[in-house]
């Protein structure tokens, strides 16, 4: 105990200038937390004024944060006397090693700065990427986080998304609707391709420019099959699409005309 106590007394300056510093490298990452969110908060808002793709911004504004952290970080450990020089180049050889460890991550990480730089898509765009569909809500770093229609939220890795083909169903501002109508061999085919025709003739959100088209596709196993593509305003394709097929179904019934179902005759031969 004596020991202590003269060891304490002998080393007082020191062990108080060590605690001054070891407060204001803790006040310095605390400030430093502050500013990397402010900062993050003011990129985020810039880039609304802007009004660029808030995707973006929030993937800019991550970069950000962690610059300034970083910063922070080595700002706080030169304060309690750690050579950030060498400090920097421990961190270097480090960051080769976690990076082989880590490829999935940096994978991930390039392929958003990919997403960012090509603009597949934007925030608000509904697509299907990597066996998944939604709306893109934000782009991070590592991931890319789309929202399903029945408010589902799918956190999706950014190198899954660029490793394959990227659906977007929201970049062009027409669809064209495509439908396939079947009819009975005994129908009447002109009476049936008129029958679809006021049925589109009827839909106003149906665009007149490009025109529709209605035609025999093929004769089938079981049906003489039309094929009905009308275009319409992207956000009006559901919508119609589910207006369309009920509509159809009910004027073929008026009209008599039926919509058969798979079937297949058979044929017995008596020796």
């Amino acid at each position: 105990m004596d020991v202590a106590i003269k060891w304490l007394n002998e080393n007082s300056d020191m062990l108080l200038h060590f605690s001054i510093q070891a407060v204001i490298a803790l006040i310095i990452l605390f400030v430093g937390l502050k500013v990397a969110k402010m900062c993050d908060s003011l990129t985020v808002k810039a880039f609304e004024k802007r009004k660029i793709d808030k995707a973006v911004g929030g993937f800019v504004a991550n970069i950000v944060f962690a610059v300034v952290f970083a910063a922070t970080v080595l700002m706080a450990l030169s304060q309690v006397g750690v050579e950030t020089t060498s400090f920097i180049a421990i961190l270097g050889a480090a960051g080769l090693a976690i990076g082989l460890a880590l490829q999935g991550s940096l994978s991930n990480f390039a392929s958003g700065v990919l997403i960012i730089i090509l603009r597949p898509f934007k925030a608000g765009d509904y697509i299907e990427a990597g066996g998944k569909a939604g709306s893109v809500q934000k782009i991070e770093i590592f991931s890319t986080e789309l929202k399903t229609p029945d408010n589902k939220v799918i956190i999706m890795p950014n190198s899954a998304i660029m490793s394959g083909a990227i659906v977007n169903f929201s970049r062009e501002k027409t669809r064209r609707i495509d439908l396939v109508i079947g009819v009975g061999y005994d129908a009447d085919l002109r009476q049936a391709k008129q029958v679809l025709k006021s049925v589109l003739d009827k839909e106003e959100r149906i665009l007149k420019d490009p025109a529709y088209t209605v035609a025999v596709l093929e004769l089938a196993d079981s049906s003489v099959n039309f094929v009905v593509r009308p275009w319409v305003k992207t956000p009006d394709y559901w919508p119609t699409y589910f207006e369309l097929v009920e509509n159809i179904k009910i004027a073929l019934d008026e009209a008599n005309i039926t919509i058969p179902f798979p079937q297949m005759d058979v044929h017995l031969h008596k020796d």
